[in-house]
């Protein structure tokens, strides 16, 4: 059975759930980037980041140059993979083994 499309041909498909991940992203070009990566519920933030797609897409993000000032800040942004050195969470709630 084919999925169901509109007038125009768009192809609907199901809605993916996702939490936002304020994290913070340093490239190659030695800036900084500031924003909300959408990790799916089942996945971690490492799971989203070797999925086998070219970019991972940001919401909210803020652009700093090397100094720490803002370049830009815009809605989205897409980030090509290949140009993250690191990335990592900000405030994410910690998980312990222990009931103590």
């Amino acid at each position: 059975m084919y999925p169901p499309f509109e007038d125009k041909g768009k192809i609907f498909t199901d809605i993916v759930r996702t939490q936002k991940a304020n994290v913070v992203i340093h490239t190659t070009m030695n800036t900084t980037i500031h924003g909300h990566l959408h990790v799916r519920l089942d996945n971690r933030l490492k799971d989203e980041l070797d999925m086998d797609k070219p970019f991972v897409a940001i919401t909210d993000a803020i652009i700093l140059d090397p100094q720490g000032n803002q370049v830009y800040k815009t809605d989205f942004i897409a980030v090509n993979r290949s140009q993250i050195v690191y990335i990592f969470p900000i405030n994410e709630p910690e998980e312990t083994g222990s009931d103590s």
